[in-house]
């Protein structure tokens, strides 16, 4: 019988699977974005998605990372900078430098969608904040 922590980690695990999925269905649609571009609404649509789903599979790997503290340590970080340490010495993320950095764009995408930075933002999701969230992908499924 699992406890009430290994249930909750186990749904954690889900939804962050379940969401990277869809993260990568949208890396996989889309090419470079080029901001010089004139595009249609049809073809703004999966940047739009990859958007979604990469500020979805930010916060759901956050959830994610709080209920494995917890579960590793009976207690969770005050701060989104200490949990993402302990998740860096737990080896899950790669470094606390590039999720301050997701964290910061995913603030951008929701509350300033700056036109001239779009094409960075793309460029970054696609690749290595791609990276970075397939890793924590491996390391979900291994826990």
């Amino acid at each position: 019988m699992m406890t009430v922590r290994e249930k909750q980690l186990e749904i954690a695990r889900e939804n962050y699977s379940k969401v990277y999925q869809l993260l990568r269905a949208s890396v996989n649609k889309t090419t470079d974005f080029d901001s010089e571009r004139n595009y249609s609404a049809d073809e703004l649509e999966p940047y739009d998605a990859l958007s979604d789903r990469f500020i979805r599979t930010v916060e759901l790997a956050i959830k994610f990372f709080r209920t494995y503290e917890y579960y590793m340590r009976a207690e969770q970080s005050q701060t989104l900078r200490d949990g993402l340490h302990q998740m860096e010495k737990l080896g899950a993320i790669s470094s606390l430098d590039i999720w301050l950095d997701m964290r910061d764009i995913r603030n951008r995408i929701v509350h300033d969608y700056a036109p001239g930075k779009i094409a960075q933002m793309f460029q970054l999701i696609r690749n290595d904040f791609y990276h970075e969230l397939t890793r924590l992908d491996r390391f979900v499924a291994q826990v």
